[in-house]
């Protein structure tokens, strides 16, 4: 039977599953959170925390308190050690090895294979079926799907279990409907060297049918740059005339979209995904939005704690969260997960803002650790990547990377703290050369404003805020320092925004980035 065929046949099965969890959220969610109290129940975890298969969703929020890595880890070491039914019923195989954006330690997350299947796997597979939907007459299976993942190979401790980034454990364990089509080959996905493979996966793909590209929309761009270069074409659609899609996550595609649409041919489709180590949590289910669905039947359950920039995340094991029936549109939660892969009321660190409530669509906002606040404007990711954006539209030209930090400053003629924000933009092309910083801070202040109302009271007469202080670094400043920390490729960044200015002066202190210059616009 024609793959194609196949494939019908599941989204119709599958888009009337989704269609029950928007008319039916909240049940689905309590199946959820019941079928996730009773694997908990047979765990040395549950055992712990008092925790039978007839516990109630009441009190097992009484018994378990939020936690975030740190406090979870002497479980997910005895894990990593081997023990089987710690957080989850079995032996658990792998391990995703995640670094986040605030820290330079690595976290290492279960990953089941419940996880895999039911959580992961679900989600990419829900993908395709929703833009099918949307577009009956894709073709996708008719050519390539080129998978931009991390680096390295997943390392085998003495007692088996393996520890890798999630692309090298989706790769290696990826069903056989997904394998059949991906490209490059295993052994160039897996390289260690991101210089290496970036050259290997170009010069293997050039003269490939691509339909498909998903990845990273940062480490997408220097591969897709590079095949641009070696093929001596304007556009990707001359390069592979069937592309189709581009599937996107991990980081906000605003800043990167006009480097996207010089690049992509005419008529692209582009969606976003909310894919993490921990689990996949939402999809854009509507072409040309700007928001994704809430996935509901993953067998991910969740909570949402009102967060404000600021409060105290060490001290919240038992503060109050809201289910689905209490959140409310346009303000930020952090979300609390218990998952298939054994985390149990973990705070994953990430922000989110309800678009909707019905169905429920969801916006990354920021991190619970990512923002500015000297003075109470409370300046959220965002708010700054649309800002930065619309910013780099305006003057006709692409944002390769960028990040942020406070800096508090003197005492100002009303007698008040002053202090200002420092921005540091790597640009990409530009119609008329890169603007004079002045002029472009002016306009990105401008933005802000429009979008952030704190941040515009705190701005106005400058009596709180001074006007942003903005450089330029050359390109390969951000890749630059990355690679001196030995994190490129993958999910991998540089935070965006942050109240301490380390990331600002270590981009600034990179080879690429040492020329870069306060307030002063740099020469192409």
């Amino acid at each position: 039977m024609p793959v194609n065929t196949v494939f019908s046949w599941f989204i119709r099965k599958r888009l009337h599953q989704i269609a029950l969890f928007r008319q039916y959220p909240r049940e689905v969610q309590d199946e959820v959170l019941r079928h996730h109290i009773a694997a908990v129940a047979r765990t040395r975890f549950g055992r712990e925390h008092g925790i039978d298969k007839d516990t109630s969703p009441e009190v097992y929020r009484q018994q378990v308190p939020i936690r975030d890595y740190n406090a979870l880890k002497p479980w997910i070491e005895a894990v990593r050690g081997g023990e089987p039914d710690v957080l989850w019923p079995g032996d658990v195989r792998w391990h995703a090895k995640s670094s986040g954006t605030t820290t330079d330690r690595s976290k290492f997350i279960p990953v089941t294979e419940e996880a895999l299947e039911r959580c992961h796997y679900k989600g990419g597979k829900d993908l395709l079926a929703m833009y099918v939907d949307a577009v009956p007459k894709a073709r996708l299976y008719g050519g390539r799907h080129l998978i931009v993942g991390g680096t390295g190979r997943a390392e085998e401790a003495d007692n088996g279990v393996l520890t890798g980034d999630l692309s090298a454990i989706i790769i290696n364990n990826l069903p056989w409907w997904c394998e059949w089509r991906r490209t490059p080959a295993r052994s160039i996905a897996l390289m260690a060297s991101w210089e290496e493979k970036i050259e290997r996966m170009a010069e293997t793909t050039i003269d490939q049918d691509v339909r498909i590209i998903a990845g990273v929309p940062s480490w997408t761009q220097v591969l897709l740059e590079r095949i641009l270069e070696r093929s001596g074409k304007d556009h990707l659609g001359e390069v592979w005339p069937h592309l189709q899609l581009y599937m996107h996550g991990g980081v906000a595609f605003g800043p990167y979209r006009e480097a996207f649409d010089r690049m992509m041919p005419p008529g692209i489709h582009y969606i976003e995904t909310y894919n993490a180590s921990e689990g996949f949590f939402g999809i854009q289910d509507r072409l040309g939005a700007d928001d994704m669905l809430l996935m509901l039947d993953y067998g991910i359950h969740y909570e949402f704690l009102p967060f404000t920039p600021g409060m105290d995340l060490d001290d919240i094991g038992h503060a109050d969260t809201l289910g689905l029936d209490a959140v409310e549109t346009g303000c930020d939660y952090a979300l609390v997960i218990s998952t298939n892969g054994g985390l149990h009321r973990y705070l994953l660190g990430d922000l989110v803002r309800f678009t909707s409530l019905a169905p429920f669509r969801i916006r990354v906002s920021g991190r619970t650790q990512s923002y500015l606040n000297l003075a109470g404007e409370e300046l959220m990711v965002g708010d700054a990547n649309a800002a930065i954006a619309q910013t780099g539209r305006q003057f006709g030209m692409e944002i390769r990377d960028w990040t942020a930090c406070a800096r508090p400053g003197a005492t100002g003629s009303m007698g008040g703290a002053v202090g200002r924000h420092e921005w540091v933009i790597e640009p990409g092309k530009a119609a008329a050369g890169w603007p004079d910083t002045d002029l472009f801070g002016t306009a990105l202040d401008r933005n802000l404003r429009k979008l952030n109302s704190d941040y515009d009271a705190k701005r106005t007469g400058g009596l709180v805020l001074e006007p942003p202080l903005l450089s330029w670094v050359p390109t390969g400043s951000f890749e630059n320092l990355l690679k001196q920390k030995g994190k490129l490729g993958g999910q991998h960044k540089v935070p965006r925004l942050s109240m301490d200015p380390r990331w600002v002066e270590e981009v600034c202190a990179t080879p690429a980035g040492a020329t870069a210059g306060k307030g002063v616009p740099l020469a192409l």
